[in-house]
């Protein structure tokens, strides 16, 4: 579709009345002016535009209160796609999805640490083309959302700069709807996992709502009322680069002691070499977990270092930041059986509240690696809605 109709789709009231069929359907056209306030003639006009428009469909019909059986409305399943891309440091993965997420094509490709950026870019377009091709009707595309890791302008969708493949300056936005012709959004990978968790998971409750991504590096998204939050200079989240210890080791932003130096993958099998004499020189991250669930000590106090550590991050955060939930995710958390327990130990004995130690949610996610990507195909969504 192309950046012209997507904007002419949009109207506060279309958006208000799309976001409350999502949130709460199926829905009827009289329930929907009772939540909103929108009159029903408008709520009425409207919807017969959205469903025109392909967005929403009718459902089976609702209970009769006296009169006919209203008919219930909710979105439409197919008719519009949104394209999704997770551009990591070692793989890209892409995605179509539907309205409410599902995920209907995938494919990913591998790519060499260090990648310059024009095979960066490249790669990147590789990947959307082959989602492209599987989709008949291009004008169906809303748009492709990119999550990419380490510091994006989200202005004018310039990835500026990744410490962990050296990548500087990318202007992905410019290069992809030069090429695609559709609106492309572009977001840091931590705060695209924050809002695939809040779009497609079940946190309405919670007003203010962090996740906090733990993989090959750290990051965090912070979602307030249901959007995204940035800061003055769009670092906000950063929290894997929150000095822990001011004598740890070199951080890959050169700092010394950053939480991203204690808990990540490769933080984690580097402290398990430095203290299992016996730990084997090619040891992988999964391998530390194997060990631990056969009962192996030494490997079991590594994980419940790391549940320390980042327990730490998280008090840290809850002091900052006091939101009603934290959701952990990224690779690391697939050891959550040991880390866990751990985290919530230590957020006890050091939050600084009764209150924050008692109503502070902390969960792991449910949508694991899809989060991000999901989240990516959210950013569409959420100018959408």
């Amino acid at each position: 579709m192309e950046r012209g109709t997507f904007q002419l789709m949009k109207s506060v009231n279309k958006s208000t009345i799309l976001n409350k069929i999502r949130l709460s359907e199926p829905i009827s056209r009289a329930e929907i002016a009772k939540e909103t306030g929108i009159t029903p003639p408008t709520v009425s006009s409207i919807v017969k535009e959205l469903m025109a428009e392909n967005l929403v469909e009718k459902s089976i019909l609702g209970e009769s209160k006296g009169g006919r059986k209203p008919t219930m409305l909710l979105l439409k399943r197919s008719g519009h796609y949104v394209i999704g891309i997770d551009a990591g440091s070692n793989k890209i993965r892409g995605i179509a999805s539907d309205l409410v997420g599902t995920i209907l094509a995938e494919t990913e490709i591998e790519i060499q640490p260090h990648i310059s950026k024009e095979i960066f870019l490249e790669s990147l377009k590789k990947v959307v083309r082959t989602i492209f091709m599987g989709i008949e009707e291009k004008d169906t595309i809303l748009g492709i959302g990119v999550a990419m890791h380490g510091v994006v302008d989200i202005a004018s969708g310039v990835s500026l700069y990744s410490s962990n493949s050296g990548l500087r300056d990318v202007p992905i936005k410019e290069e992809l709807e030069k090429e695609f012709n559709v609106l492309v959004m572009v977001e840091n990978n931590s705060r695209a996992m924050a809002l695939g968790e809040y779009w497609f998971k079940d946190h309405d409750e919670a007003e203010s709502f962090v996740t906090i991504n733990i993989g090959r590096g750290v990051g965090s998204g912070i979602v307030d009322k249901g959007r995204l939050c940035y800061g003055a200079q769009d670092i906000a989240g950063e929290i894997g680069h929150m000095v822990i210890d001011f004598h740890g080791k070199v951080c890959s932003c050169g700092n010394k002691g950053c939480l991203e130096t204690l808990i990540t993958g490769d933080a984690i099998v580097q402290r398990a070499k430095e203290q299992i004499e016996e730990a084997p020189d090619d040891l992988a991250a999964e391998a530390i977990y194997a060990y631990a669930t056969e009962g192996k000590k030494d490997y079991l106090k590594v994980l419940e270092e790391t549940g320390y550590l980042i327990g730490i991050g998280v008090v840290n955060l809850i002091h900052l930041l006091n939101p009603d939930k934290i959701v952990l995710g990224g690779g690391v958390m697939n050891s959550e059986e040991f880390l866990m327990p751990v985290i919530r130990n230590t957020i006890q004995k050091r939050a600084l509240t009764e209150k924050a130690r008692m109503y502070t949610k902390i969960e792991v996610s449910t949508l694991k690696e899809d989060a991000t990507i999901l989240g990516a195909a959210a950013l569409l969504l959420a100018e959408l809605f």
